[in-house]
């Protein structure tokens, strides 16, 4: 028995210092950046803390997702790169990787693969859509509305297109400050067919028919750059209905309990996750993949969505989503990819926005600024 117990306390030595040994090339510090918001709050709730626990790290949240390729441009012509691990939107991965500034992965090496043995690569399948990007979540830009500022007699707005109707539901809106779905839900809603959309946007007179279509709605819109501004807008009762990340919009609802409702018509499907700068130092990088493996895990993917309602990435965390954390209602009906919510809907052309962004980009701030 002395034996046996001596032969336990050396092992559990011997565990203990190896696993001293294989973090001490590690940083001590992580940067990682994010949306903010209630996104960043169920990845510190799912993630971050539960890593901070295991390992001792501190980690450091910057917000700044929604200027990250023009950050990391800057950092890496500046030859200082700055952050660990950062969140962007699957169109910006791709860009950022054809540039040269992530890191390309191999998931069946970088990430953990499911319970049941299935590889990260099956697991994760179509949403892998770019060699450094390693997917997060599922999630949707729609429309929330104040169910208090419906006029009398009228209809509650059920989608996108019900924003191009000042007459039927006057009042100010919101829209993102980019082109991403402004300008697909301009064509939708002035009668270009689904599957005509992003070939009608290559062309000179599509973007000009778009652009036409938002006129008409321009000088009522206040247009936002931070996902959390809608809700507040509407929160306050500055606007009417406006566009954000359907996550957003359930914080609104379900958790501070304001009278916004939700409009799923024609939401944009989109996908959201990590990409690692290039050029880190070697212990910064093994810090980053040590912690990407953990956050990524089937586990921790459906644990997310106890926070949030977005939908994992990986096919094997779906059957884990459960209640919300501390609400105690179920987090399924609440997802953008219910059947419910999902009956016109359009995806994010990643590939196609990864080339026009930068030439889109250009031509819709000058059009805001006329």
């Amino acid at each position: 028995m002395k034996t046996t117990l001596k032969l336990l306390a050396t092992s559990c030595l011997t565990l203990t210092a190896t696993m001293a040994l294989s973090d001490a090339h590690m940083a001590k510090e992580m940067t990682i950046v994010s949306w903010g918001g209630a996104y960043s709050a169920s990845q510190q709730n799912a993630y971050h803390n539960p890593y901070m626990e295991m390992t001792g790290i501190n980690i450091i949240n910057d917000e700044s997702s929604s200027e990250a390729v023009a950050k990391l441009r800057a950092m890496n012509e500046a030859g200082n790169i700055t952050w660990d691990l950062v969140d962007v939107e699957a169109a910006d991965a791709i860009r950022l990787c054809d540039e040269g500034l992530a890191m390309e992965i191999d998931p069946d090496e970088v990430l953990a693969d499911a319970p049941d043995g299935t590889k990260a690569s099956e697991d994760f399948g179509e949403s892998l859509v770019s060699d450094c990007f390693i997917p997060q979540i599922v999630f949707s830009t729609t429309f929330g509305y104040r169910t208090d500022m419906v006029p009398a007699g009228v209809e509650p707005p059920t989608g996108a297109c019900d924003v191009f109707d000042l007459e039927k539901y006057p009042g100010k809106r919101s829209l993102n400050r980019n082109p991403i779905a402004n300008m697909e839900w301009a064509l939708l809603c002035d009668g270009v067919a689904y599957e005509d959309v992003y070939d009608t946007l290559e062309t000179e007179e599509g973007q000009a028919r778009a652009f036409a279509k938002l006129d008409t709605i321009k000088d009522q819109t206040i247009w936002w750059t931070a996902g959390a501004e809608t809700p507040q807008l509407l929160a306050d009762g500055e606007i009417f209905m406006g566009s954000t990340y359907n996550g957003r919009l359930f914080s609104v609802i379900a958790e501070q309990g304001q009278p916004v409702g939700m409009a799923w018509d024609w939401q944009m499907f989109d996908l959201d996750g990590w990409i690692i700068p290039a050029g880190l130092p070697e212990d910064r990088l093994a810090r980053v993949m040590d912690y990407v493996k953990f956050a990524t895990d089937t586990q921790r993917l459906a644990d997310q969505a106890k926070y949030i309602s977005y939908g994992p990435a990986r096919a094997s965390s779906a059957p884990l989503v459960g209640e919300h954390a501390t609400l105690g209602i179920p987090m399924a009906p609440h997802m953008p990819t219910d059947p419910a919510n999902a009956e016109n809907t359009f995806y994010n052309n990643y590939l196609w926005w990864a080339d026009y962004r930068d030439d889109l980009d250009a031509k819709f701030q000058a059009w805001l600024s006329q």
